[in-house]
């Protein structure tokens, strides 16, 4: 198993969900975690809780649709720890819409986070990976980056990006450059990604899809990370669908 004691590990919408709980899980196997995300008081409130149970935590506060803040970033990441070992490519939006009611602004912003922001990460980060000879990125996608449904056309091509970018990234920098890339595809997770969605048409269908199920939780995606993170060297874990074992799309 690959040992994360004082990698230094950045974890992008640090703030809640998905990117809280992988920080936790970070800290506890003894990772230097960089706390990226807009809500500063959170990602104080997040760092003062991991500190408390032992563990090592920055707080970056970080818009990752500004590509100087992403710099800055990884900036404030090399200062503190020397490299950027781990990158987790995890803020996103989900403000999902039919496309005859034209949400246009949702979908330039779901481009700007969902797209550019992971571009903007990997850009920053790359170079010194590359430099220090290893690391690894986790690309946070979705089961929509293999499934389109109705509402989810801009989104399901965001995330779609995220897959394909991922791909390419494993087969160009994991054989020649030791660095592990990694997609996790979340099923339906109890987040707030569904709180951004105005679209009452939309809405109304996803509590119907979603009555009766058990959702999974941030921490079971957590999991799953530390999973890949943590396997051999020899190991890529290349892509992991993680689904509610009662969903069906």
């Amino acid at each position: 198993m690959t040992d994360l004691t004082d990698t230094a590990a950045i974890v992008t919408g640090a703030s809640s969900g998905i990117g809280e709980a992988t920080a936790r899980q970070l800290a506890d196997e003894g990772a230097n975690v960089v706390l990226a995300a807009r809500r500063r008081e959170r990602l104080d409130a997040l760092r003062d809780e991991i500190e408390a149970d032992g563990g090592t935590a920055r707080v970056v506060p970080t818009d990752v649709t500004d590509r100087d803040q992403v710099q800055a970033l990884i900036d404030a990441t090399l200062d503190a720890f020397g490299g950027v070992d781990v990158l987790i490519n995890n803020a996103g939006i989900m403000p999902l819409s039919l496309m005859k009611n034209v949400h246009g602004d949702e979908w330039e912003q779901m481009v700007d986070v969902n797209v550019k922001g992971v571009l903007y990460a990997i850009e920053a980060a790359l170079p010194h990976m590359l430099e220090q000879g290893g690391g690894h990125v986790v690309n946070v996608s979705s089961v929509a980056g293999r499934r389109v449904f109705p509402g989810g056309a801009v989104y399901c091509g965001t995330k779609h990006f995220v897959t394909a970018l991922s791909e390419g990234m494993r087969n160009e920098l994991a054989p020649d450059h030791n660095i592990r890339v990694t997609t996790i595809e979340p099923g339906a997770v109890d987040t707030e990604l569904p709180h951004t969605i105005t679209d009452t048409d939309v809405l109304e269908g996803m509590e119907e899809g979603h009555e009766g199920m058990e959702m999974l939780q941030s921490e079971d995606i957590a999991e799953a990370i530390r999973y890949a993170l943590t396997a051999p060297e020899r190991v890529d874990v290349e892509e992991l669908l993680v689904m509610p074992t009662d969903q069906q799309e």
